[in-house]
């Protein structure tokens, strides 16, 4: 008997029958017996009293608050994210049974997935052992004794060493060249030769929330020279490192529990918040938090995030999107309170009780930012009070509920000994702080201090490193049409003044002003943050065609293109793969725009020829 999903019906049947769905459900929220059914805190639309009922005699779970209802695969392919063979194939894998598939391609792409899982979780047992017992390993359990790594915290955590050398994984493990470059685990050097990727390293197993070895973060040895740390290549096709925390799979539990984590920059972090009894830590490896990593939190029932950064490193998290996950994803995030200088792995083993009240007593993140802009503002003088108060209300301008600015408008004139009632004009839409612009002359100039925007600094870029922009650029990237129209200019004339000839007034100043200053953004960051406009412009325009669409194949379509670029416009934050991102979107967006203006003429001429 076979399902029509892609596995075989009667595996279906026994995944379900093996799979305990109070068990399940358990381990994402919090879950307690009422009667002969079941009562939790539903972790699909992440409320706070528990309205989702859980059978376990039929097997079914129903949400009287967002209606969401299923059985155990239901419930694993919502809140892992997973397509129905996948959910399938993950509880199949914890109940030990091996499931067929109907289809060749599709259980010999699964089953190369799990082969290369298998590959990785190899190479992890290969460099644990190593570092236990590997004589060139010597000098890696020297240096960990020193940072406090006893023989049981590295067996806890399954650490490893990498040896220096060409090719020793590679030679234990045998894989051929593709999978042991999809594995992330190694490459095919340019002599022909299988080479590891990880050499000379301290290696800390990287897991996805179900328990998958996925990849690893290597820490280089002190005086030897490299980057301190190295992350699984983005190109493995096991690993994405916007989508993995480390510590998730085993804090998951107790984050569950209490309905909270704490996030942290490093590996070691994670650690040293789980010796010192703080058994909700996970890190983001090597990335800035996302998005996915917010979500996946989600999740497993966290309805608050501390970060536990360095005060630099929190204080520079982009407000916007904090307080667009906080709205999103209905969910606070603080900020641990952390001593000068201290990281939460050091503070966990030197210090436990200042890592508990610092996360104990972590802010609200615009708490944190206001408290940040005052720290040693002057005060002695009425014009410095002015200028502070003025600082701290850029900030909380930041924030788009008007209820939570107002009371951090009147703490900040209390503070600043200044008028609330003129402050809140600030703060609530009311007329710039910056100086005013000038008539209608000067008008493209800004203010003292104004940051230029993404498309002034990319048509900068074509002015002054032309060069450096050539075929990257494009005249449908620019949305403005004053941009625009300098920009085609720009191009056709090769330089300023020729294009100044052929382009209307305002063109033509702005031409001009950014001229006579050549700026320093790098070129990279700048294309970035055009990619980001004309993607967000593209997906609007894929909404509405999605919206006016009859077919419903080419709304999924234009779904799955909206899903794609949003995930593109996410990757564009992490500057170690942004130039590979932007290799891909810009072309995308330009083959996109070139597309939606040909179908806006064809419209026009369809109408004028046949004007109904």
């Amino acid at each position: 008997m076979f399902a029509p999903m892609g596995i075989v019906a009667d595996d279906i049947a026994r995944v379900r029958a093996a799979t305990d769905i109070v068990a399940i459900i358990g381990e994402h929220t919090e879950i307690k017996r009422s009667g002969r059914q079941w009562m939790a805190r539903c972790p699909l639309h992440g409320e706070r009293t528990p309205s989702m009922s859980v059978s376990p005699d039929k097997g079914v779970y129903y949400c009287f608050g967002c209606q969401r209802s299923g059985d155990v695969i239901t419930f694993v392919q919502e809140i892992e994210g997973l397509d129905f063979a996948g959910a399938v194939e993950l509880l199949a894998g914890r109940a030990g049974i091996q499931v067929q598939y109907t289809s060749r391609d599709e259980s010999a792409a699964r089953s190369r997935r799990r082969r290369l899982l298998e590959s990785v979780a190899k190479a992890r047992d290969f460099y644990h052992q190593r570092l236990l017992d590997g004589k060139d390993a010597g000098s890696a359990r020297h240096y960990l004794r020193s940072r406090g790594y006893d023989g049981d915290l590295v067996r806890r955590w399954r650490m490893g060493w990498a040896p220096d050398g060409w090719d020793h994984l590679a030679k234990h493990l045998r894989l051929s060249d593709e999978d042991l470059r999809d594995s992330g685990l190694g490459f095919v050097n340019r002599g022909g030769r299988q080479q590891d990727f990880f050499r000379g390293r301290i290696l800390f197993p990287i897991t996805d929330e179900r328990g998958d070895p996925v990849g690893f973060g290597g820490r280089i040895m002190p005086g030897v020279d490299g980057p301190k740390y190295l992350n699984t290549s983005t190109d493995a096709k096991t690993y994405d490192k916007s989508r993995v925390l480390y510590g998730l799979h085993e804090h998951r539990k107790e984050i569950v529990k209490a309905g909270r984590a704490v996030v942290c920059e490093g590996y070691t972090d994670v650690i040293g918040c789980a010796e010192a009894g703080i058994e909700l830590a996970v890190a983001t490896c090597g990335t800035a938090l996302t998005a996915e990593h917010v979500r996946l939190l989600k999740r497993f029932s966290a309805s608050r995030l501390v970060l536990a950064f360095d005060a630099d490193a929190a204080g520079a998290a982009a407000a916007g999107r904090v307080y667009a996950w906080e709205r999103e994803y209905e969910l606070e995030v603080m900020v641990a309170d952390l001593p000068a200088g201290k990281d939460p792995g050091d503070l966990g083993r030197s210090e436990p009780e200042a890592l508990h009240e610092a996360i104990e007593n972590a802010l609200p993140f615009l708490q944190f930012r206001v408290d940040r802009a005052l720290a040693g503002a002057d005060l002695s003088t009425i014009e410095s009070r002015a200028r502070s108060a003025e600082r701290a209300v850029t900030v909380v301008n930041e924030h788009p509920d008007p209820m939570v600015r107002d009371p951090h408008v009147i703490e900040i004139a209390d503070r600043c000994h200044v008028d609330p009632d003129h402050l809140r004009r600030f703060a609530t839409g009311g007329p710039s702080m910056a100086p005013a612009r000038a008539a209608d002359g000067d008008r493209f100039r800004p203010p003292a201090g104004e940051r230029l925007t993404p498309e002034d600094e990319a048509l900068q870029l074509a002015i002054h490193r032309p060069a450096e922009v050539a075929r990257r650029l494009h005249a449908i990237l620019f949305g403005d049409p004053v941009h625009r129209e300098a920009f085609e200019a720009l191009e056709r004339t090769g330089g300023v003044v020729e294009a100044s000839d052929q382009v209307s007034g305002p063109a033509a100043q702005l031409l001009h002003r950014l001229a006579v200053d050549a700026g320093n953004a790098s070129v990279e960051d700048v294309l970035a943050r055009v990619a980001r406009l004309t993607s967000g412009r593209a997906m609007n325009d894929l909404r509405r065609m999605a919206a006016s669409a009859d077919d419903p194949a080419m709304r999924q379509q234009y779904s799955t293109s909206v899903a794609w670029l949003k995930s593109q416009s996410e990757q564009l934050d992490e500057r170690d793969t942004r130039a590979d991102t932007l290799a891909v979107l810009l072309p995308w967006l330009v083959e996109h725009g070139r597309r939606s203006e040909a179908s806006v003429s064809g419209s026009l001429v369809a109408s004028q020829a046949d004007p109904g």
